[in-house]
């Protein structure tokens, strides 16, 4: 019967799977998960942790996860840690507690309690759109710098004296993080075309709402910058409203890009220049990575930090037509 449910691991002949399956309908047999996770020691659940699932970027990414292992015959269970290193590691422990076959960890910076509860249960953990610092960390990350170039960079060739940016805020941690990098590509750009950042990088929630506040201030204040690049679509989404509401004609006194193209993007007025990633393909990877056991033990660094590359997506909010 095991053959029959589980598709192997011996091959049953055609006769013989369709008896054991009318057998099990008639006595209305279910698999017992529990016993097979005590059996296996793993479960067919993938964990999930994202910081925050009502941002658009993170749940679609989450929903990309969970189509991804579906594929795989996997279930994803899904815990935010709001931004907060003590919810992470309550997730870290309940999944892993819970014989996860695996966890896939979008993390706003690991901490040293985290990194512990990882090590002291030996899991297969993946981290996503974090770049790792420790070179035997398995990731699958989006060239997050060389992304806010390319938007920054298109900005400033519609002839905008500079462009400032929306930036993370305070403890966004320095390396690693892709709003940190989102930001170094942005200076990046504005260095090598010759103009200066000096007071021209502001921080802001990664939200609309928080973000939209900050916005208020910015564009309200005398020395409104002509165009702005938001570390993440949300913020840009934040800072069309506030143009709006302070009747700033958007692309015509002010060009906004932003990153990550979450599908509301394109419904913006005017709709959102920003820079994509193949989410479906990093979520493949991820469960991919999180589930097969050869590439942690001896893969290359090649093959465990897979880099999905950046693309710029030209709608109007930069001024283009």
């Amino acid at each position: 019967m095991s053959y029959v449910i589980n598709n192997g691991p011996r091959p049953v002949a055609p006769a013989t799977r369709e008896r054991v399956l009318a057998a099990i309908k008639e006595l209305g047999y279910r698999p017992d998960r529990v016993a097979q996770a005590m059996a296996s020691r793993r479960t067919d659940l993938i964990g999930m942790i994202v910081p925050d699932a009502r941002q658009p970027f993170f749940a679609e990414m989450a929903h990309a996860v969970e189509q991804a292992a579906a594929e795989r015959g996997k279930m994803v269970l899904v815990g935010n840690s709001d931004y907060r290193d003590e919810r992470e590691v309550h997730y870290l422990r309940a999944f892993l507690g819970m014989r996860v076959s695996g966890l896939i960890l979008v993390s706003q910076g690991m901490s040293e309690r985290a990194a512990s509860e990882i090590e002291a249960w030996d899991a297969r953990i993946v981290l996503l759109h974090e770049r790792p610092e420790a070179i035997d960390d398995v990731a699958v990350v989006t060239d997050d710098i060389g992304g806010a170039q390319l938007a920054t960079r298109h900005l400033l060739e519609h002839g905008h004296p500079y462009v400032a940016c929306l930036g993370g805020v305070e403890n966004t941690p320095e390396v690693g993080d892709p709003v940190a990098d989102h930001v170094e590509g942005w200076r990046r750009a504005m260095l090598e075309s010759g103009r200066s950042v000096e007071g021209r990088l502001f921080q802001a929630p990664y939200n609309r709402y928080d973000a939209y506040k900050v916005a208020l201030e910015v564009l309200s204040g005398p020395d409104r910058p002509p165009a702005i690049f938001c570390a993440t679509d949300d913020q840009a989404i934040g800072v069309l409203r506030a143009a709006r509401e302070l009747r700033i004609d958007v692309p015509g006194e002010l060009a906004v890009a932003g990153f990550d193209d979450v599908k509301e993007a394109a419904l913006t007025d005017p709709p959102l220049t920003t820079i994509a990633s193949d989410r479906p393909a990093m979520a493949r990877a991820a469960v991919d990575l999180v589930l097969d056991d050869g590439l942690r033990v001896a893969g290359s660094r090649r093959e465990r930090l897979k880099q999905f590359p950046s693309a710029l997506v030209i709608r109007r909010s930069c001024g283009c037509r």
